[in-house]
């Protein structure tokens, strides 16, 4: 890549000039030139249980590694969101990790941004980054991560069609989903979930009998509540097997109104947080299922490759779905059931006591051999 050849070229002229007696080895090189680098995480959204878990893990990846880290929280601005990641590049920060940049507006922001500013990194979480013709791009010295949404899909609506609804699924027959779901088009984390959505319908394991979403996205909660509750007055009972949701704000509602309603009609989620498990524990609560990726190894994967980048070490930055180099990296999800929390005691900061070993799984972390000493891999 001609990236990692110029970095190489750049980090053997600094020891030459720097007079060295001798030659450092290429690992003790990485490390020493992250010392006193500035990085810096800028989420556009506002904090919250599973971010916040994102940039503890962070800031401490980046302080064992020599790093100096800051984090920043938008409260959902894309104004707030470019100019704080506009200001942290002019004050001479040489690396960002930022998260929920807008499709419409993040490859042009970006590609100006690193026309101005050639020896920034960035790693960019959920940022899609598209041209005005709506085709994919990359911008040289930007890595994509986004979880795999397709699998956060496709992990809720196997455990549907393979656990709560097993012998249907035998017999050969469909399960009847009520779909909770914005798209196409609003965001493209859901538009990605669709993918592995539709392979379910396609497969004739599920049957769509509607798809509903919030009526007022500004107080999506509480819509979300509202429309199901409207939903579900118009079917009788057995016609829907469970509810499939998109996204755990939107089954907050949902949830909301299978309580108030007395529908014993199982729903499942993408993504959680602590209100999440807590209503999942709850006795006889509909909610069986969320499927989410480990927020804390998030943080830490995110920084372990915009320090990669630092480092020039692009060469062990790896996909952990691929196997191979890449600048766009998806992170590997997991299903948490009801049974694995309904014994209480149970958070999004120790869920790893009770899930299976694919949540706690560190075997696709990017690392080099500096690396993994810093961090006491």
């Amino acid at each position: 890549m001609k990236r990692v050849v110029l970095c190489c070229l750049a980090a053997l002229l600094v020891f030459s000039a720097a007079g060295c007696a001798s030659t450092p080895s290429s690992d003790a090189g990485a490390a020493v030139s992250l010392q006193g680098k500035k990085v810096a995480y800028i989420m556009q959204m506002a904090q919250s249980d599973i971010f916040g878990m994102w940039s503890e893990s962070a800031e401490k990846t980046a302080e064992a590694l020599g790093m100096n880290y800051q984090a920043f929280f938008c409260d959902g601005s894309d104004a707030a969101w470019r100019d704080t990641i506009t200001r942290c590049a002019a004050e001479g920060y040489d690396g960002l990790l930022i998260s929920h940049g807008g499709q419409a507006y993040a490859y042009s922001f970006l590609s100006e941004l690193m026309q101005q500013y050639p020896d920034l990194k960035v790693v960019a979480f959920d940022t899609v980054l598209q041209d005005e013709n709506g085709a994919q791009q990359t911008i040289d010295g930007v890595t994509q991560i986004f979880q795999q949404d397709a699998q956060l899909a496709e992990g809720l609506l196997d455990y549907l069609c393979h656990t709560l609804y097993a012998d249907k699924t035998a017999a050969g027959e469909p399960v009847n989903i009520l779909k909770v779901w914005v798209g196409p088009g609003y965001l493209a984390a859901f538009d990605r979930r669709e993918v592995g959505y539709a392979a379910y319908e396609e497969q004739g394991l599920i049957r769509t009998v509607e798809t509903i979403g919030p009526a007022d996205f500004t107080r999506a909660g509480a819509s979300m509540a509202e429309v199901a509750e409207e939903t579900l007055a118009n079917y009788q009972p057995g016609e829907i097997d469970a509810i499939w949701c998109c996204y755990d704000l939107y089954a907050g509602g949902v949830y909301t109104a299978l309580r108030q309603g007395g529908y014993d009609i199982p729903m499942v989620s993408v993504d959680i947080c602590d209100a999440d498990i807590q209503k999942m524990a709850e006795e006889n609560s509909p909610w069986k299922a969320c499927a989410t990726t480990n927020w804390n190894q998030n943080g830490e994967f995110g920084m372990r490759v915009l320090a990669l980048e630092l480092a020039g070490a692009y060469e062990h930055i790896i996909d952990p779905m691929t196997g191979q180099t890449s600048d766009w990296l998806e992170l590997p999800v997991s299903i948490v059931t009801q049974d694995m929390v309904a014994g209480g005691g149970i958070s999004v900061t120790n869920l790893d006591t009770v899930a299976d070993s694919s949540y706690s799984d560190r075997s696709w972390m990017p690392t080099a051999d500096w690396m993994a000493e810093l961090l006491g891999d």
